[in-house]
């Protein structure tokens, strides 16, 4: 390991929610992979609210790549997305890591990407995050179709393409400062695009689970995709605010040329039913625009101010 690089003191964050049998599996397969490319690092599994809590068995193994294993307990199960941001503000203030990878628990996140992760990182002189691409999924057919569905629709209200999950590598200089971003409390890396800190990608396939099922249920995968938006909401009211006043000019010239062509009660009917909607449109578009602008007036959630409130204690298994 390296004296002053990147990984002088790197942590690997693992959010978790009862998946204690598949994280066994990960950090075995974290250590060989960290240990074949002679690289170290510090391991905290955020226990989102598990009922059963971690086994002490997870730091009893001997690991040659995994300097210490420790558990950050959260108060209660606040979603994966939330428990990174807990994870990353009390990393930030209670370990000071050189770096951060950031990777699911499941095993999706391949640990043989990770030293890929810090070779990127120290490719750019420690100063970008890097985001693992993903270049192929293993999810179902039906998830994969409203996958795509998401990223169509992201893509329609945002102006940005969806290429990235949780998988990433962040350099204390960028860790200073998404902390004080506070939309990180509802989406980790729409956060970091939102707030413009410097990123780059590489490409990388996602691994099936481990063991055992998926507890996201198509409902948290549909409140997933609404948070990653929220956190543009402002981008989404400004963009559809455009778009409504171009309907509303593109239809007030159709309005104005049928009512020339034309005065039926049934062609001024359509028409007068079709300005009515549109006056609507623009109303509700206008209302939710200044509803986000509102919000932005209120207290903030700051990660790094207010992660202690949900924090239950950090144990070390090892």
């Amino acid at each position: 390991m390296s004296g002053g690089g990147v990984d002088a003191r790197l942590l690997v964050l693992i959010p978790i929610f009862e998946d204690w049998a598949a994280a066994g599996l990960l950090l075995a397969d974290l250590d060989r992979a960290l240990g074949d490319r002679n690289l170290r690092a510090a391991v905290w599994l955020v226990d989102d609210g598990s009922m059963a809590p971690a086994p002490r068995s997870l730091g009893a193994r001997p690991y040659q790549a995994l300097e210490s294993i420790s558990v950050l307990a959260l108060r209660r199960n606040l979603g994966h997305q939330r428990a990174i941001a807990i994870g990353l503000a009390a990393a930030h203030v209670q370990f000071r890591p050189t770096a951060v990878v950031v990777m699911d628990g499941d095993g999706e996140d391949a640990p043989d990407d990770v030293p890929r992760l810090v070779d990127a990182l120290r490719a750019n002189g420690g100063v970008t995050i890097v985001f693992a691409e993903r270049m192929r999924r293993t999810e179902s057919a039906m998830f994969k179709a409203f996958y795509a569905a998401y990223r169509w629709g992201h893509l329609l209200l945002t102006g940005i393409a969806v290429r990235v999950g949780n998988f990433s590598i962040v350099p204390a200089v960028q860790l200073d400062r998404i902390v004080v971003v506070s939309e990180l409390w509802n989406h980790y890396s729409a956060a970091v695009f939102q707030a413009k800190l410097p990123h780059e990608t590489i490409p990388a396939n996602r691994r099936p689970r481990l063991t055992g099922e998926s507890r996201m249920r198509f409902t948290d995968l549909v409140l997933h995709g609404l948070r990653a938006l929220s956190v543009y909401s402002e981008l989404i009211g400004v963009r559809l605010l455009v778009f409504t006043v171009v309907m509303a000019a593109v239809l007030t010239v159709v309005f104005l040329t049928v009512l020339g062509l034309s005065t039926s009660p049934a062609a001024v009917a359509v028409t007068g039913l079709i300005a009515l909607l549109l006056c609507q449109t623009l109303a509700s578009t206008v209302a939710f625009v200044f509803l986000v602008l509102h919000g932005r007036s209120q207290p903030l959630f700051i990660p790094n101010r207010d992660y202690p409130h949900f924090v239950r204690d950090l144990t070390s298994l090892s």
